[in-house]
């Protein structure tokens, strides 16, 4: 299995092969979606919501990134490994922008950097990528501004707003951006922009004709049920087959069955007996 890297990702837009993404928060789970073929791992700042617990994206700093996208990698051999640029790290200035980045790539061991927002945002991805630093672009529904949004709103509806898109998606690829997430935008609108731009579109919740599709892990394995987006599929309910693990083990400890012989380690009876006539004297003395 060779490396993914930018020049592999757009060559697999270049032959219609589709490109596979999926979050990633620590080792363990690297290395298994590693094995598997994933093209590429995404630190996303959901990992705020999935693992940290808090209500949205906004309060993920960019030491719980570096953390994060730090485990990742150690556990990721041939995935690409893409990194989020938390809420503020990067709109306040190009500076902090290119900053940001670096941590991300250098403590991080990022190969790919993540940010949210299009014309508005361009002088940061010229910046990033001028530090040598690829950039994905994300356009649509962005998290980081559900606010301004009003919620989880679909994207891109009326003539005018897609038109904003597809201007976005034209002016973060000039900017130098390497690949785009486009989120919670009408199918048909998706497929015009991946035909429209040249560098990979990487959908969710966007149909399937972008040029790849990412899912948060904890959704497609039915782990995470506090949201429910219409764009997930569950492709195993592993959170149900946890569950019943961590029940039967809770029935197997209270009842004395875990641990068995086999779960436990032996010494010598000679040993033992020893020790049994040391302490019950010293048990009789006290």
């Amino acid at each position: 299995m060779s490396k993914n890297t930018v020049a592999t990702i757009q060559k697999q837009k270049e032959q219609g092969d589709k490109i596979t993404m999926l979050t990633c928060y620590d080792y363990s789970m690297a290395k298994l979606m590693d094995e598997a073929g994933i093209n590429t791992l995404l630190i996303g700042d959901s990992l705020g919501m999935t693992i940290l617990g808090y209500e949205d994206t906004l309060s993920v700093t960019m030491e719980d990134m570096i953390h994060h996208s730090a485990a990742v990698a150690r556990g990721a051999k041939n995935a690409l490994v893409v990194c989020d640029m938390p809420f503020m790290s990067y709109q306040v200035s190009v500076e902090d922008a290119v900053r940001n980045a670096g941590r991300l790539m250098k403590e991080g061991r990022a190969n790919m950097v993540k940010l949210e927002g299009g014309a508005a945002v361009c002088p940061q991805i010229e910046a990033i990528v001028k530090a040598s630093i690829p950039v994905c672009a994300h356009l649509g529904l962005t998290p980081q501004s559900i606010n301004a949004f009003g919620g989880f709103k679909i994207q891109g509806k009326s003539a005018e707003a897609a038109r904003q898109i597809i201007d976005d998606a034209k002016r973060i690829e000039q900017a130098g951006a390497s690949m785009v997430v486009l989120e919670g935008i009408p199918a048909a609108l998706a497929a015009l922009i991946t035909k429209t731009i040249h560098i990979p579109t990487i959908g969710i919740g966007a149909g399937a004709d972008c040029d790849g599709q990412v899912l948060v892990y904890q959704d497609m394995l039915g782990m995470f049920s506090d949201i429910s987006p219409k764009f997930v599929k569950i492709f195993a309910n592993t959170g149900d087959f946890m569950k019943k693990a961590f029940r039967d083990y809770i029935e197997e400890v209270k009842g004395g069955v875990f641990p068995a012989e086999e779960h436990t380690f032996r010494i010598d009876d000679a040993v033992m007996e020893t020790l049994r006539e040391e302490y019950k004297t010293e048990e009789k003395e006290s």
